[in-house]
């Protein structure tokens, strides 16, 4: 990337020149940094949740984070003036919004820092910088960069053009698509930024709060693309779409795309192409018996994600995304090779603390393909989950991984955070892998017109090879912005929604139809009865409807099924009658775990006694698949075997 910092300089020079002046800035808006700023990062988490406005990509719009705070005042006065001082700095026709120097010290395995724009450990030394000039209201000059020992790459900059409602940006602006703060199964800033050009929406479109987000980006170049009888250099490009919509405050779900394509003499690279390879994966990416090789479009990915706010005393969201590398049974819809992601973030827990739990596990086959044998990798870094830079290179083993951070808002306005990770590969793999963990402690202190801090990092990788790296860094943020009056505010609409936790307690008749072979040769088990237990959490959206989330776990023919609703809709009669429906995802517990598409629908009766409801469901988890991995798996007819579980439940339902 240093050729292509050397081009970026000189308008980074101008542009600084000209980051002097004042007065506000209205029309396209910029965008909040990405894991460079802890305490900003950590102050608008807790403003977006306070004023019910769930987040499903990053990053986050200046424009989006002032159209919160007026809620956000309402419940925590401090934070909202802290946030809009914040905040002035990009409202301002020209600044320097970020400069930071880090120092540090390290030792042990080679490997990148994760969710750091590619940073390795062994750094000595990393500077950042950003400022932007607004030059028209329509027009926005962004200008930025980040460099450390061995390389440079400049993120941020780029130029901004349009109204609100149709945002081009062009330049190396990153992006992220997953509800997640710790890891994306799809993209996140795990990998250097790519250029790009990106046709977003800052500010919603119609009541239901639609979102769309288009890029198109240039990955590194390669020398191991197939094609033909050998293989061509080049440099794929990687095409992405995301679209979400909040149906009710407080909820939003969303899907997004990534395609992987061209790159030397691979073709693909028509607008047609594009859109048959979109609306058409199974048909024209997938290799088959009507698509060879070098026919496919090429690589792609996509997910299913959503996020819940619940309101109260302590305010949380739950927040879950189900992914595929590709598609499954030959069906556009269903998602094969999956990966099921869940969350949980409580940013005001006793007022002064956050805490912050993500947990995901995905099959084989992630970030690796048979045309792209590089993979879904930039500058030699996996462009999704952190995770997935766990492993020997080109490894496409499955896995699982947990993060979890504890926030405290320390006097006199300090930040200290805790933060552990930990993987744990498959073991079908012909790599000995070791289960990895990595521990953080870092201390941020506002100072003068920035802030400093110190951060230890110590752990072991997954092939058993220990490091440690301790660093201190020195961030200044320009001069002040004007102090911009912060708006008393209302509570948002939805605070006073009723938020009810429940747990299930009941039987579950079930049967199992497996299909490890063929279809025709299917086999159906017995009906067997079983417990089932369920957790969940719902609020009110209406004077009749309900919707939440929920994770229910039952026996279904000796092996564990775990269903996760992305999806739980409620619909309460005047009677104490409720009927409900509901989809997500479901992994049953088998030699390998395997996953697939949920639903069903349900009945209730409410207050049979004070706080006990009694319910009835048919639920149907549809083509449960997973790979024929082990060599105790059916070989050679196909790769996969699939499962369809069919249940009715029984149950008691305790509402807190």
């Amino acid at each position: 990337m240093t050729r292509a910092w050397r081009r970026a300089a000189p308008v980074l020079g101008i542009g600084l020149l000209f980051a002097v002046g004042t007065g506000p800035a209205h029309g396209v808006t910029g965008y909040l940094p990405m894991n460079l700023d802890p305490l900003l990062q950590y102050d608008i988490e807790r403003v977006l949740l306070l004023a019910d406005e769930p987040v499903m990509t990053r990053p986050v719009a200046v424009s989006r984070v002032q159209a919160a705070l007026p809620a956000a005042c309402a419940v925590d006065r401090a934070l909202c003036e802290r946030v809009g001082r914040e905040l002035g700095r990009y409202a301002t026709r020209a600044a320097i919004t970020h400069l930071r120097v880090e120092g540090a010290g390290a030792g042990g395995a080679d490997r990148a820092l994760p969710n750091r724009h590619g940073l390795p450990i062994d750094s000595a030394w990393q500077v950042s910088a950003s400022a932007h000039l607004q030059v028209y209201d329509w027009l926005r000059v962004n200008l930025g960069g980040v460099a450390w020992d061995g390389d440079e790459v400049p993120l941020g900059t780029g130029v901004s053009v349009g109204v609100p409602w149709a945002q081009l940006d062009v330049g190396w602006r990153g992006h992220w698509l997953s509800p997640f703060t710790d890891g994306a199964m799809l993209l996140s800033t795990q990998a250097q930024p790519m250029p790009s050009a990106t046709l977003s929406n800052p500010e919603p479109l119609t009541r239901w709060g639609v979102r769309y987000e288009l890029f198109v980006s240039r990955m590194s170049s390669s020398d191991r693309i197939r094609f033909g009888d050998g293989f061509t250099s080049g440099y794929p490009r990687l095409a992405g779409a995301s679209l979400s919509i909040e149906p009710f405050s407080g909820w939003s779900l969303g899907v997004n795309r990534i395609m992987q394509y061209g790159g030397g003499e691979r073709g693909g690279d028509s607008f047609g192409d594009a859109v048959r390879a979109f609306f058409q994966p199974s048909k024209f990416s997938n290799i088959g018996e009507t698509v060879d090789r070098d026919e496919a479009f090429g690589n792609q990915a996509a997910s299913f994600t959503s996020r819940f706010l619940f309101p109260g005393r302590t305010p949380f969201a739950v927040f879950l995304e189900y992914a595929g590398e590709d598609t499954s049974a030959g069906r556009d819809y269903l998602l094969g090779n999956s990966a099921l992601s869940v969350g949980v973030q409580v940013p005001q827990l006793w007022r002064d603390f956050e805490f912050t739990w993500e947990a995901t596990e995905w099959q084989n086959a992630w970030y690796v393909h048979g045309t792209y044998l590089d993979g879904l990798v930039h500058e030699d870094r996996i462009i999704g989950h952190w995770a997935g830079d766990e492993r020997a290179f080109g490894d496409g083993v499955g896995a699982r991984s947990h993060s979890l951070r504890i926030g405290w808002r320390a006097p006199p306005g300090g930040l200290l955070e805790f933060g552990y990770r930990t993987v744990l590969n498959r073991s079908y793999s012909p790599v000995d892998y070791q289960r990895a963990h990595e521990g953080r402690l870092r201390y941020t202190q506002p100072w003068r017109q920035g802030m400093l801090g110190g951060e230890l990092t110590a752990g072991r990788d997954v092939f058993g090879d220990g490091y440690t790296r301790v660093g201190a860094f020195l961030q200044f943020h320009g001069e002040p912005a004007p102090r911009a009056r912060v708006p008393a505010g209302e509570l948002p609409a939805s605070a006073g929604d009723a938020v009810e936790y429940f747990v299930d307690v009941g039987v579950n008749a079930n049967r199992v139809t497996v299909d490890l072979i063929e279809e025709i040769q299917r086999e159906t088990t017995s009906v067997d009865v079983a417990p089932h237990v369920a957790l969940g959490v719902r609020r009110a959206v209406g004077a009749r409807s309900d919707i939440g989330t929920r994770v229910e776990l039952d026996d279904m023919d000796g092996n564990l099924l775990l269903a996760v609703r992305a999806i739980d809709y409620r619909y309460r009669f005047d009677s104490p009658l409720a009927l409900g429906a509901f989809v997500g995802a479901a992994r049953y517990d088998l030699a390998t775990p395997a996953y697939g598409i949920y639903g069903g629908v349900g009945a209730q009766w409410r207050e049979l006694l004070p706080n006990w409801d009694l319910g009835v469901q048919l639920r149907y988890a549809y083509k449960v698949a997973r790979d024929n991995l082990l060599p105790e798996d059916p070989q050679g007819v196909r790769p996969d075997s699939f499962y369809n579980v069919a249940s009715m439940t029984l149950s008691l339902s305790r509402r807190f």
